[in-house]
Order: structure tokens, then sequence, then C-alpha cells
């Protein structure tokens, strides 16, 4: 039988703790399955400046955000690390930190169909009045995707 795919997208939410916290009580038993962690992040824009000017102190402002990114990159390796400790093998696990190039949920798309994922498992927060307008990731990922098996973990 041939491997199956599972895609974790994790955004560092608490949402996230729990959808990776069903991850490990009900997926990391089965021995054929690889996990791939998968998170995409906005890029730093580079700018050229003076230290004095207005956009040398923009500069300084952005050096955090990629200090936030290269953060985040060590948090999902510790993400990682905690799915090895309960027990997946490191062969069978896999992490994907890349710069956003569209939408969240169209990257995730993207990626579940060049790479033929078997299960993705999603959170849903459920509220604000603003996802009615604009949709939600999942809402995004569930009418985009066939053939592949969706939780949404709330």
């Amino acid at each position: 039988m041939a491997r199956q795919k599972l895609l974790l997208p994790y955004n560092f939410k608490s949402h996230d703790v729990k959808a990776l916290e069903f991850v490990k009580q009900t997926f990391i038993p089965i021995q054929d399955l690889e996990v791939t962690l998968f998170h995409v992040y906005t890029t730093v824009p580079e700018i050229e400046a003076t230290g004095q000017s207005v956009m040398g102190k923009l500069k300084t402002n952005l050096g955090y955000l990629n200090r936030r990114i290269m953060e985040l990159e060590s948090a999902l390796t510790d993400v990682k690390k905690q799915l090895v400790a309960q027990g997946i093998s490191e062969t069978r696990l896999h992490s994907i930190f890349k710069p956003r190039k569209q939408g969240v949920a169209a990257e995730i798309v993207a990626l579940a169909q060049k790479e033929n994922y078997d299960f993705i498992v999603l959170n849903h927060k459920p509220g604000r009045a603003t996802r009615f307008f604009t949709g939600s990731v999942f809402s995004r990922v569930v009418t985009a995707l066939k053939d592949t098996t969706v939780c949404i973990v709330s």
C-alpha cells in the first residue's frame, strides 16, 4: 500500500495548537502516513536607505520583521520536534516554510494538488462577521479541493 500523506497548515495560533493535538491523537499511530507541516509568510521588502532618513528608520523596523520570520521558522522546527517526541519517525515528517506568493488558501490548495495529499487538517475559528464577506481559509480550501479528505478542527 502506498504511503498516505497529511498536510497540516500551521500559523502559530491557539486553534493551530488544537489541530496539532488532533493530528497527534488521531494520525500519529498510523505507520504509513507522512505528515507535512506547512507555513507561508509574507516577505519583507528590501529597502536601501541612509541611517537618519525616514527610510533608514523604516529599514530598522523591517529588521524586526525579518527577525520575527526567523523566530517563526525556529518555532516550526520546535513543532516538528514535538511530533517526533510523540513517536512519528523523522523520515515521515516534513516541514515547508516558504514565502507567500498568493493567498494562504491558494497556497494550501496549490500544494495539496501538486503533492496529492490524502488528508488536510485545518482549524476553524468561529465568529468574526468580516469572514462572512471575505471568506475564510478553510472554506476556500474545502470548496477548491476534490478527492481530498479535509478535517476541520474548531
